[in-house]
């Protein structure tokens, strides 16, 4: 199951920096480790994920070089910045509190949110 668009907005950019968290990145990189590690929820196109990072970047959030990759071609990598890390422990929390308060209304069973917390 996919998550729709204004969900997205939302929980797309919080699950790039933790991403970044672990290590540098590059842009289809970011692409499968999405797909693969949500199970197909956080799927995007790159044709999603690059605004993504491009505002992400223009937010000082994130941070772009050009490195030399495999075979030799240049791929733009991105890493987190200290403006990016403090941004996510701010939206982790607030990620955790929005769960256990749709919990609380039962729109999440208890090991839902407690498999799905961030």
């Amino acid at each position: 199951m996919r998550v729709e668009r204004e969900l997205m907005r939302g929980a797309g950019p919080v699950a790039v920096l933790k991403l970044l968290e672990r290590g540098e990145m590059y842009g289809y990189e970011l692409v499968t480790a999405l797909a693969e590690k949500t199970s197909g929820v956080l799927d995007m196109g790159q044709s999603t994920l690059y605004p993504m990072l491009y505002n992400l970047e223009a937010q000082g959030l994130v941070r772009a070089t050009w490195k030399e990759g495999e075979g030799g071609r240049d791929r733009k990598y991105y890493t987190l910045t200290p403006k990016g890390k403090e941004r996510l422990v701010k939206d982790t929390e607030q990620l955790t509190h929005l769960t256990a308060a749709l919990r609380s209304l039962g729109v999440l069973s208890p090991s839902a949110a407690a498999g799905g917390a961030a």
